[in-house]
């Protein structure tokens, strides 16, 4: 089970690996996009890592809902709303909780991916970053059906997300600014699904020892 300062921990590790990541995303978001998905994700979650000190004394439900109107408001272009939409979504599903375990995990995923699949009306197959996330969740559900331990349904979670990442590569997008380029979008991998992997793989570095 992971507790709020596991969490915490989390949101931190988002901001360096953005940070870290954000040249790979942008070069990945210029033949398809407008080469600032890096940039964007950077600031974005680098401002909530500037915030985690401030998450000393919140229970896990106000830290995720803080991230979420954080990143809407300094994340630009189609990811601020979506990224925020994600932990709003989300923070709704650890309503009252202290700690989440698998059960609580894979609901609060699901509550994120849900979000933003209203909000951008995207489903598999559209080369987005549902494309990584929504394999991630269903990964999650089903190794919760399994009374799975957390290092092993977080493992679950991140192989489907990285399958799911490379299948964009051969897609066609059917939304957001690379389903303009209709068939010239065939052939490179999604940034959106790219920085979704990059999410679920650090809940996974940072969680995987919470057993």
């Amino acid at each position: 089970m992971i507790a709020r300062d596991d969490v915490i921990n989390w949101i931190g590790a988002l901001g360096r690996t953005y940070y870290e990541n954000q040249d790979y995303l942008t070069e990945l978001d210029s033949p398809i996009g407008d080469a600032d998905h890096g940039v964007n994700m950077a600031r974005g979650f680098l401002k909530v890592e500037q915030k985690v000190p401030s998450y000393a004394h919140n229970c896990i439900q106000d830290i995720l809902y803080d991230v979420g109107t954080t990143l809407l408001t300094t994340i630009g272009g189609s990811a601020g709303p979506l990224y925020g939409t994600f932990f709003l979504e989300a923070s709704k599903h650890t309503f009252g909780k202290e700690v989440l375990s698998v059960p609580e995990i894979s609901a609060m995923f699901n509550g994120g991916l849900v979000g933003i699949m209203k909000l951008g009306k995207a489903v598999c197959g559209d080369k987005t970053m549902v494309d990584s996330l929504s394999p991630a969740v269903v990964a999650l559900i089903t190794a919760n059906a399994q009374k799975k331990v957390l290092s092993d349904a977080l493992f679950c979670a991140l192989t489907a997300a990285e399958a799911g990442l490379k299948a964009t590569i051969p897609m066609q997008a059917y939304k957001g600014r690379a389903s303009y380029l209709v068939e010239r979008s065939i052939g490179y991998q999604d940034p959106g699904a790219t920085s979704s992997y990059l999410l679920i793989k650090a809940a996974y570095d940072i969680w995987r020892e919470a057993d």
